[in-house]
């Protein structure tokens, strides 16, 4: 249901997107209930939309431009700007970054990297999460975290490398089922051409060296060839760009990923626990 809240919390682009829609639906001399006709939804979504109640979703946005865009394009355009809003402030930075990167490394220690979640384990995830969000807060969150996944097959396609610890191949969220289904999705994405997936074993403490105790980290080079460092903790994102630092990080990810299992490997461990989740 929409909030009242969502209008002074809606950003730029859903006030810009909600002002041209309503000029060109008067334009088109439209009513409200006229346009929810030709878009597929309620005069109720159509008012929500226009007042920034309910800001539109990405398929109202492909609708719109089809039905009162006039060829301009400005929806279509809106599309990139209003999932990019829809993420959490500490990760819109970075996720500008992540969208033209050449090559994005992630080593995660608790749950699946989002560009890798299924739908099913993101709202799990999500819906989950303290403090609690609500239905329709979670839902754009869902949609904008699966909006990454375009990354896999982008031209040109970027080299996707990521870590995961074992026991985040273990966790369950939501439902054993949802587990089971995220862990299939892994191991397809695992054998793209582009993407490389390795898992960290439970037992490496073992063999007297482990250096992914200092938490996750994703590492990105950009489009313009300069390298960043991403980290999260607590709802703080941390961009580090410093050459030094960057430097140091880039060496201990080196080291996580001499550690862990061979890509085949780790292939054959997710595809065994994905066989073994009921």
């Amino acid at each position: 249901m929409a909030r009242a809240e969502n209008k002074t919390e809606a950003g730029g682009t859903a006030h810009l997107v909600a002002a041209l829609a309503k000029a060109l639906r008067e334009q088109h001399g439209l009513t409200q209930p006229q346009l929810g006709d030709k878009l597929g939804y309620t005069a109720a979504a159509v008012s929500a939309m226009e007042t920034c109640a309910q800001p539109a979703s990405d398929q109202m946005l492909v609708k719109l431009e089809k039905e009162i865009g006039g060829g301009l394009g400005v929806f279509e355009k809106a599309r990139k700007w209003m999932l990019l809003e829809k993420y959490p402030a500490r990760f819109r930075g970075f996720s500008e970054l992540e969208a033209g990167a050449v090559t994005i490394c992630s080593y995660e220690t608790l749950v699946v990297d989002g560009l890798f979640q299924t739908e099913d384990y993101a709202r799990a995830l999500i819906g989950g999460s303290y403090p609690p969000v609500s239905e329709q807060k979670r839902e754009e969150l869902v949609e904008a975290r699966l909006a990454r996944r375009a990354l896999f097959v982008r031209d040109p396609a970027p080299m996707i490398e990521l870590i995961l610890e074992e026991s985040v191949l273990r966790r369950p969220f939501g439902s054993r089922e949802a587990l089971r289904g995220q862990l299939r999705s892994l191991a397809e994405d695992a054998q793209r051409d582009n993407v490389c997936v390795q898992v960290l074993p439970l037992d490496r403490g073992l063999r007297g060296t482990y250096a992914g105790d200092r938490g996750a980290m994703k590492l990105v080079e950009t489009e313009h060839h300069q390298h960043v460092v991403y980290l999260e903790i607590e709802d703080q994102g941390i961009l580090v760009s410093d050459p030094p630092e960057v430097s140091q990080l880039t060496h201990r990810y080196a080291k996580i990923r001499s550690q862990a299992l061979g890509p085949d490997d780790s292939l054959s461990l997710i595809e065994r626990l994905a066989g073994e989740e009921r």
